[in-house]
């Protein structure tokens, strides 16, 4: 929406009595603005009366004649104040809610995401003790002093509101779209295709216990008809299921098979077994509705498995092992996992994510539960499944390694190096070539020339060793920016290894190594190697999911990697 700033009336000299002003440039008093309110959102709430001050002032740093929209970083109040003064909703997809659970709003020119971004800021609340206990929740509602509220707010007007320029994230700035519209095979209703084969709802995102109307187009277990017949007039019929025989200690595995035809001699082990009832096939099994367990983990495994995977060409007893396909490094998706294991009726448990692999090695394992899975709930898991494997085994490269040690004291002799050794030796699983390696001393210039040198020899993966602590001489760091190594996470929460740098020089890797790895057998560069190797670019969400197991018991006998650390 195009915005033009009243010019009759400057901010600078329009009357006290003028709280807020909406996108045409009309001007409110504080009355009028309590009266705007209660017309669309019932009642005055303080947090309302504080938004449309918020919206008015972002609204008076953006230039003139530009289309702006919005972003609220909460769901409460906020955005009933942008849509109260501006052009921008929810339904037209021009105000957008990012519920980070702040009190801010940002007004951003649609085209270039530069923006204004205002927020009530909590250093200037002090003069208002009514208006800071509100905003932090120090009194129950009841005990409030309404009028005095809003007597503080009025008179703090724009005073507790900060006001910083942003720059909106390109992904807000791409104009959404619905694209083709499909019907859902569960409900029977329209959606958008790019959701995948059911709609969302369906697929385990709906916020409803059931289904409500749809509810009499899913099957029920009363539908589903199997003949069953005794064990004594099973010769010669079809079972339809796998019959697992255990011996305890020694074996488990489908002494019968879905479709065998039992004989007279079968007739004896299946009693030793167990089983004095059978299910048969017979023209009278009703299973429209339902999806045999074979036939669902075969599906199953065709969505799950990825590059890398291989898996069971045929499903027994309802269930498909995955196994690496190469060595690498397992990939899982970990979040859609857990969502396919929440559909009622199928499961899947794999190894850890980011596991080191070898060929052959079993990676997953994933089966239908019931005999026959209501077709519900097979779409249900099917749309998780649709949008991508679960699981890959990403390649490890074969890196070009160049150390750096940083220490004046090992420059100089004082101190033997062992970095060197220790790396080299942890690289050699991984057939990585060490292509050069130095001593600097605590020298920005000199780590700088260094950096280049290893460039130069060809690395593609620069290890750096100490000067990482928050020692003044530690200067590895400043030294590694004058090098160029953007996209610098310093800091990690793995024990040992907590002050461990990951950055990049171009298309170079960089790993700062801190000095415990001098010390200890197993670090947080063990954890990390294998990733970088696989070529994967690590966020500080990455490393944040570290936290939870990454402490180090520092075994006296250490079996990393088959124990919990990094897991």
């Amino acid at each position: 929406m195009a915005f033009h700033p009243p010019t009759d009336i400057p901010a600078s000299s329009r009357p006290s009595s003028h709280w807020c002003r909406d996108h045409t440039g009309r001007w409110f008093t504080f009355e009028e603005s309590l009266e705007l309110i209660r017309s669309f959102h019932g009642f005055p709430a303080p947090g309302l009366v504080t938004g449309v001050k918020m919206v008015s002032h972002a609204m008076a740093h953006l230039p003139k004649n530009i289309l702006f929209d919005a972003i609220c970083e909460t769901a409460s109040c906020l955005p009933d104040a942008v849509q109260i003064l501006t052009l921008c909703t929810i339904g037209n997809a021009w105000l957008k809610v990012v519920d980070l659970g702040k009190f801010a709003v940002t007004l951003y020119d649609k085209s270039t995401g530069d923006g204004f971004r205002v927020f009530l800021d909590p250093q200037k609340l002090n003069k208002f003790p009514e208006f800071y206990g509100w905003f932090y929740k120090l009194k129950p509602k009841k005990d409030q002093d309404t009028d005095l509220l809003m007597q503080e707010i009025r008179a703090a007007g724009a005073d507790v509101l900060t006001v910083e320029p942003v720059q909106i994230q390109p992904r807000y700035l791409v104009k959404r779209s619905k694209g083709p519209i499909a019907t859902c095979p569960i409900c029977g209703e329209a959606f958008p295709a790019k959701h995948g084969d059911v709609c969302k709802g369906c697929g385990g995102e709906s916020p409803y216990q059931s289904r409500g109307i749809a509810s009499h187009s899913l099957p029920d277990a009363t539908n589903l008809k199997i003949k069953t017949v005794p064990l004594e007039q099973a010769e010669g019929k079809r079972i339809v299921h796998d019959m697992t025989r255990i011996v305890p200690g020694v074996s488990k595995e489908a002494a019968f098979k879905h479709g065998q035809t039992i004989t007279a001699g079968d007739i004896c082990r299946l009693q030793q077994m167990g089983r004095h009832l059978v299910y048969v096939e017979d023209e009278t099994n009703a299973t429209d509705g339902w999806v045999h367990e074979n036939a669902a983990a075969s599906s199953f495994a065709k969505a799950m498995g990825g590059v890398g995977v291989t898996f069971d060409d045929q499903a027994r007893e309802g269930k498909i092992n995955f196994c690496a396909h190469r060595d690498g490094l397992l990939s899982v998706d970990v979040m859609r996992l857990e969502k396919f294991n929440k559909v009622s009726g199928v499961m899947c448990a794999s190894r850890k994510n980011f596991s080191q692999v070898q060929q052959g090695e079993q990676l997953a394992g994933t089966r239908a539960i019931p005999l026959f899975l209501s077709e519900s709930d097979f779409n249900q898991a099917m749309a998780i499944l649709s949008e991508a494997p679960l699981f890959n085994v990403l390649p490890l490269r074969k890196a070009n390694v160049g150390v750096l040690v940083t220490g004046t004291e090992i420059f100089r002799g004082l101190i033997k190096d062992s970095f060197i050794p220790i790396i080299a030796s942890k690289l050699v699983p991984y057939g990585c070539g060490l292509v050069d390696s130095m001593i600097v001393p605590d020298d920005r210039t000199a780590i700088r020339e260094g950096i280049a040198r290893l460039i130069k020899a060809g690395a593609d993966l620069i290890v750096t060793t100490a000067g990482l602590s928050v020692d003044p001489d530690d200067v590895t760091r400043l030294g590694l920016m004058d090098a160029g190594c953007t996209d610098m996470i310093y800091g990690a929460p793995i024990l040992p290894g907590a002050m461990t740098l990951l950055g990049r020089i171009g298309a170079v890797q960089v790993i700062g190594v801190p000095a415990c790895g001098l010390y200890h057998q197993i670090t947080s560069f063990d954890l990390l190697l294998p990733r970088l190797l696989a070529n994967q670019t690590l966020s500080r969400t990455d490393l944040a999911a570290y936290g939870h197991g990454g402490f180090c018991q520092n075994c006296k006998i250490c079996t990393f990697p088959k124990c919990a650390f990094g897991k």
